[in-house]
């Protein structure tokens, strides 16, 4: 492993070779492709990657965890190990949101200590650190730990702009995070917002106060981020991030490759071969073509982020998120409240977790048609100062939805927390296969454990790269006969699958169908027909019925928006206050608490932990 520039840590100056780092084994493809490259995929090219000499490739972190576990069911610590073996001359880099690690709430510090000392043990040689709010002391414990086992700090700026942030400011920042001990420092501009002469004054601010290494990632997303680069090299940044051209732009990183040909020939001269790597992103090219169900109209260059500021990383996964929600022709409202709803939270940089946390909550402001109707998890734990201080003053009426005369806290978050990693290895006891799973389970409770039984079980099959099935509505295979059967028509076979329904809309009612793996949605009237299969004529059962009835009582608990229930606080039989909290649903990956809308008893529930439910399903009856 190269290790001199980090024992040396040499500030880079003017006229220094730029290094080089790649993100198409991450951020490339978490910003365009909703993170949803395999391994495989990744294996494929990773020896041919070694051979460029870059400064580091990141591969692991940010969303990627979570994103192998949900959706890919992979293990992301055999990721992590895999690319290390097949990776062996290279720095292989990580993105670790300081107290958050790659979740979104914040964990006790032992947890985090274990997390970056298995990480290092795992592979990852630098680990870049952010905190969303820019609050140091969220960083702490982290910068403290992958410096005592000996791994590179990469201290991250969250770049933003907003009546609070100022270049002033950030140089002070870097110059508290050098005396934390970071042996570079990133700015990190994850919604491409730094132009191309706030660049120049950032960097230069930034080398008066700090003797040490500037890294500089920023996104295309608004096509400022090549000419941003090249002003911040002319001012001294010697390392900047970049993704193959067959990854690259729009919410993505600017091309590796017109960045090399730009600097090459000048003092900056970064020494790669073109050749070499034009050869491994023509077959990321051929790669990419797997995963155009995330491919999305919202990741290409859009001037309207100077606006709304989204990140890169977070555009691909609004934009399929709202296309599971049945609601990608809201994004433009989505776009407009989160500038609102940033502001009320008193300027937060977007960044993981803070965009999850303002972007959902604008989404539901728009979706359910009124502000702060519903209130996530996060939002409310926000408010009360949970995440960190807020860097501006956060609007007080906003505050007061979400918390109530609850009064936020002042002091480190982490602070309030116990230590938790005896208690989930006890939790986790028969389940967990090594120290790993037990951290994976910390991060993500629910999804973990499906994914650990899917694993004994022998049956974790990843999200498909046919059309998207998963985000349809189950339907119970009770009122189907049969679910999957092979319809002859014309002499002509079809291989039919029933893939779920939604509620009936003017007599009509949507009925999701697969056939030969290609996703048509069917409007149906009557529901009485024969269906001719090899096995003969099968008549359909009448399924008027909803697997869950619509709610139409005031005391029957249902969703605002579609999810999966992750827990359930009453059972049959309880009494409930108006308001009281009965269950959770989580959506876009933010938890929704869901409370009941009259005092009573409840009479029936509807739902177990897992299970995806809809609008307008009565989820829980409560009887007065």
């Amino acid at each position: 492993m190269p290790s001199e520039k980090e024992e040396k840590k040499e500030p880079c100056t003017e006229g220094s070779a730029v290094g080089i780092t790649e993100t198409v084994l991450r951020d490339a493809h978490q910003s365009l492709l909703a993170t949803r490259m395999r391994t495989s995929d990744m294996l494929e090219m990773a020896g041919q990657l070694d051979k460029v000499g870059y400064w580091s490739l990141e591969v692991w972190g940010g969303a990627t965890f979570d994103t192998c576990l949900r959706f890919l069911k992979e293990d992301p610590w055999e990721r992590l190990r895999a690319l290390r073996d097949a990776i062996p001359n290279t720095r292989l880099q990580m993105l670790l949101r300081g107290q958050n690690l790659v979740g979104y709430r914040h964990y006790a510090d032992d947890v985090v200590k274990k997390f970056i000392s298995r990480a290092k043990k795992n592979g990852v040689d630098v680990f870049r650190i952010f905190d969303a709010l820019n609050d140091t002391r969220n960083l702490d414990t982290a910068i403290r730990t992958a410096k005592e086992v000996g791994g590179h700090v990469e201290a991250a700026i969250c770049y933003t702009t907003s009546p609070v942030h100022t270049n002033e400011s950030f140089a002070a920042l870097a110059e508290k995070l050098a005396s934390m001990g970071a042996d570079t420092i990133c700015i990190k501009d994850m919604a491409g917002l730094l132009t191309p002469e706030v660049a120049f004054d950032l960097v230069t601010r930034l080398r008066e106060k700090i003797d040490l290494p500037i890294h500089m990632h920023s996104h295309d997303s608004c096509g400022l981020a090549s000419m941003s680069y090249l002003k911040g090299v002319e001012a001294g940044a010697g390392i900047i991030d970049t993704a193959l051209s067959s990854l690259a732009s729009g919410t993505s990183q600017p091309p590796t490759e017109s960045l090399i040909a730009a600097l090459a020939g000048t003092p900056y001269d970064t020494g790669l071969d073109l050749s070499l790597i034009s050869e491994i992103a023509d077959r990321f090219r051929e790669i990419r073509k797997k995963y155009g169900r995330y491919e999305s109209e919202h990741t290409v260059i859009n001037t309207k982020i100077l606006i709304s500021q989204i990140p890169g990383g977070m555009m691909s996964n609004l934009a399929h998120q709202l296309k599971e929600q049945n609601a990608l022709d809201r994004m433009s409202d989505v776009l407009l409240e989160i500038p609102r709803v940033r502001k009320e939270m008193g300027y937060p940089p977007l960044v993981t977790p803070s965009s999850q946390v303002v972007g959902t909550q604008a989404t539901l402001n728009v979706l359910t048609g009124e502000r702060y109707k519903v209130i996530t998890s996060e939002t409310r734990n926000y408010f009360r100062n949970l995440y960190g201080t807020p860097p501006g003053v956060v609007d007080e009426e906003a505050r007061k939805l979400a918390i109530g005369d609850e009064k936020p806290i002042d002091r480190r978050p982490a602070d309030l927390l116990e230590p938790e990693l005896d208690r989930l290895m006890r939790e986790i006891d028969g389940k967990a296969h090594s120290i790993e799973d037990v951290l994976s389970y910390a991060l993500f409770p629910i999804v973990s454990l499906e994914f650990f039984e899917q694993r004994e079980s022998g049956t974790l099959e990843p999200e498909p790269l046919e059309p998207p099935v998963d985000a349809i509505p189950e339907a119970p295979a009770p009122h189907f006969a049969p679910t999957e059967f092979i319809a002859t028509v014309h002499g002509e076979s079809y291989k039919v699958k029933i893939a779920g329904a939604g509620h009936k809309v003017e007599g009509k009612r949507p009925f999701f169908v697969m056939i030969d793996n290609r996703l048509e949605e069917v409007m149906i009237e009557t529901l009485s027909e024969i269906i001719p299969t090899m096995a003969g004529e099968v008549e359909t059962p009448n399924m008027s019925e909803s697997y869950r009835p619509r709610a139409s009582k005031e005391g029957d608990v249902t969703t605002p928006i579609p999810g999966k229930i992750t827990s359930i606080s009453v059972a049959e039989g309880d009494t409930v206050a108006d308001g009281d909290v009965v269950l959770t649903v989580e959506a876009m990956k933010m938890e929704n608490k869901i409370h009941t809308p009259i005092a009573g008893t409840v009479k029936k529930i509807l739902v177990k932990i897992g299970d995806s439910v809809n609008p307008d399903e009565t989820l829980i009856e409560i009887e007065k």
